[in-house]
């Protein structure tokens, strides 16, 4: 069982929120199109954060420990990377102006933030109480991996989502920004701009990827502090790794393919848990040690695969995938999608 004070607690937090408000300020003091070479620094910078955290920690409290951490790490920044996906589609069907594109960002990870701090803490009562979550966290995760595996080749449909349809019903949104702002006034009448549609977009989708990083997470290690902190520091970095990486997404055919292998493979190892502990003794279990390269050798040859496909074939094309079928005929078309960029611009 892992020990940790308030006081430590408190100083992870505070570190925290100093990055999180370092990025929310620049956002909002100085609104400006994010170029390779500032998201390339901001990447090193938050992935050697991670890393020094993760070298502190397993000095400080075992290498068992400092195992499950970078192994949780590792399986919620591969998440991560197909959560950008779904960001990518959000900014393209809205037309979000580059120079906006960092503070909605921003917003996605504060909230992320959030939803999963909630998650874990209810994740960790329920385990903590009954055993059986464990076999109920395995079976979504590997419910998930089917529907995602399913659905490899989809996107999501954006604009289809039941949070963007309630908004719309009920708050008039105009077809054009106004420089950062969420509300503006149109011919007298108080009206929400697109950018508000696009937060409560990144906000809906925050929440289904919180529904299934929390499991899988959880199955790499039990202990609050580690999962806090693993989802912590992958999402730190998305901001920078969104803008360092958005053009090259397209290139990384199979990954929905590998996170979905990644997905079951975690369901199983926690069935085998609640088996081993409620049912059996000899039920095996799988180590953290061989989780973590388990789940490095997918993301290689899933990364290596990705990237000798679209080499031979230019015209393949990436897709975050999806939990359920999308209507072909509700998705946004490429001229819609242009006339909301002329709009905006």
């Amino acid at each position: 069982m892992l020990e940790i004070s308030l006081l430590t607690w408190g100083v992870t937090i505070g570190v925290i929120v100093a990055l999180l408000a370092v990025d929310l300020i620049l956002a909002a003091v100085r609104p400006h199109r994010v170029g390779f070479r500032e998201a390339t620094a901001w990447s090193v910078f938050y992935i050697a954060v991670a890393i020094g955290f993760g070298v502190w920690f397993m000095a400080t409290y075992g290498s068992d420990f400092g195992t499950q951490y970078f192994a949780g790490y590792i399986v919620e920044k591969s998440l991560s990377v197909d959560n950008l996906f779904v960001f990518v589609i959000i900014m393209a069907t809205f037309a979000v102006p580059e120079e906006h594109q960092h503070k909605v960002l921003t917003f996605g990870i504060i909230l992320a933030l959030i939803m999963r701090a909630i998650f874990i803490a209810i994740g960790a009562t329920l385990i903590s109480m009954f055993s059986f979550m464990f076999l109920i966290f395995g079976a979504l995760l590997i419910y998930t991996a089917i529907q995602l595996f399913r659905h490899r080749n989809e996107d999501p449909d954006v604009e289809n989502n039941v949070m963007i349809r309630a908004t719309r019903r009920f708050v008039p949104i105009t077809n054009e920004y106004d420089g950062g702002k969420l509300f503006t006034h149109r011919e007298g009448r108080r009206m929400a701009t697109p950018l508000l549609a696009v937060l409560i977009a990144i906000g809906s989708v925050d929440l289904l990827f919180a529904l299934d990083s929390i499991p899988a997470v959880f199955g790499v290690t039990s202990e609050p502090y580690i999962v806090f902190t693993a989802n912590a520091f992958a999402l730190l970095g998305l901001r920078a790794l969104f803008f360092l990486v958005k053009g090259l997404l397209d290139r990384l055919v199979y990954l929905s393919t590998g996170l979905a292998i990644i997905l079951a493979f975690i369901g199983v190892k926690l069935v085998l848990h609640w088996a081993h502990e409620d049912i059996d003794k000899r039920v095996p279990e799988v180590n953290t040690y061989l989780s973590l390269v388990v789940i490095l050798v997918i993301l290689v040859v899933v990364t290596v695969a990705s990237l000798i496909k679209t080499r031979n074939d230019p015209s393949a094309k990436a897709h975050p995938g999806s939990l359920r079928a999308t209507r072909k005929d509700s998705a946004v078309s490429e001229p819609d999608r242009a006339s909301r960029r002329d709009a905006a611009g």
